[in-house]
């Protein structure tokens, strides 16, 4: 079975090591019980984004300070839902490469997945922080007690949608960026889901509506969400833009360089790894079980931002030296 799951990864080198160990394993025996059923995989995707919704009504009642004892259920009921979320957001990816059902509306869905997923979750963790706090205010006696709440409420989802919207979102499609990068190089155009916004807009440009309202829809959304890749790696888009002009394509480099570009880009994968799923889900967690969701919001806009910030610098840095060995 090992060996079965392995041929399911997208590259060795751009696994984590917990996904290897456990959310693969367990992914890759229910992407065959959904294969036997003939299930798509868009299918599986939409269910596991409906299970990591779920989840945010068992998060948004885990406190036991406002819950008692049934809070810690709660968020052990939200923890589970979560991982079961996961466990088909692997699926999805590897029932596609197992039935060789892929698609472009799988792509940007399984993209999606975890913005959607997070964002009801996110305000969850708001409404749990103000039902605690709004009480806290009663019992300290503190003058206009709803109107401080309301400010308190108001200011702490203000700080969910930055971390959500801006951290989050940022961090998880930077990541993506550069692991679709990285297999670009190590694996050629047919083995990555590398794509420019310019060749999403034609896809876009020469789709009908009529009969393809919801993949127009998100292909839109993809369109943008690629642009945004793009501006945030200028060093990276001239170095593509080199490669076109010396070979005609970028995909037609010299064996010799990608070689190079896999080797160098190799270190940064754990980063990508830490930036999308296991690392945050574990962090929101821990903050859930002590009780101090608010702290998974500072953990993403302080430690994540740092870490993102850090890897990409240091992969524009890289680009910059390939330019000029060029």
């Amino acid at each position: 079975m090992k060996q079965d799951v392995q041929h399911t990864y997208k590259s060795n080198d751009t696994e984590e090591w917990l996904d290897r160990v456990f959310t693969r394993p367990i992914g890759y025996l229910w992407a065959k019980f959904f294969e036997r059923l003939g299930v798509h995989p868009n299918v599986v995707t939409v269910l596991s984004i409906i299970i990591g919704i779920s989840s945010a009504f068992f998060f948004m009642h885990g406190s036991w300070r406002t819950e008692g004892s049934a809070g810690l259920m709660f968020n052990i009921i939200g923890i589970l839902l979560m991982m079961w979320a996961n466990f088909y957001d692997s699926a999805d990816g590897q029932l596609a490469r197992v039935t060789g059902k892929k698609a472009q509306l799988g792509r940007i869905l399984d993209g999606a997945a975890s913005i959607i997923i997070f964002v009801p979750v996110y305000c969850a963790l708001v409404w749990r922080c103000y039902q605690y706090h709004s009480m806290e205010f009663q019992w300290l006696h503190i003058a206009d007690t709803e109107r401080n709440a309301a400010i308190y409420g108001l200011l702490l989802f203000g700080i969910a949608l930055f971390s959500g919207f801006v951290c989050h979102g940022g961090q998880c499609r930077l990541a993506d960026y550069y692991r679709q990068i990285h297999l670009f190089f190590l694996k050629g155009e047919s083995g990555a889901e590398f794509s420019t916004s310019i060749h999403q807009q034609q896809l876009y440009d020469v789709m009908p509506w009529r009969g393809h309202l919801i993949e127009k829809t998100f292909l839109k959304t993809y369109v943008n969400y690629t642009r945004q890749q793009e501006k945030a790696t200028p060093a990276f888009q001239r170095l593509m833009q080199r490669l076109h002009d010396k070979y005609g394509k970028a995909g037609n480099a010299s064996e010799s360089f990608r070689n190079e570009f896999r080797k160098r880009s190799l270190p940064m994968m754990p980063f990508t790894n830490i930036l999308t799923f296991n690392t945050r889900a574990i962090a929101l967690y821990v903050c859930c079980l002590v009780d101090l969701p608010w702290l998974y919001f500072v953990f993403e806009i302080v430690v994540m931002s740092a870490l993102c910030e850090y890897m990409r610098s240091r992969h524009e840095q890289m680009c910059n030296e390939f330019l000029k060995s060029l």
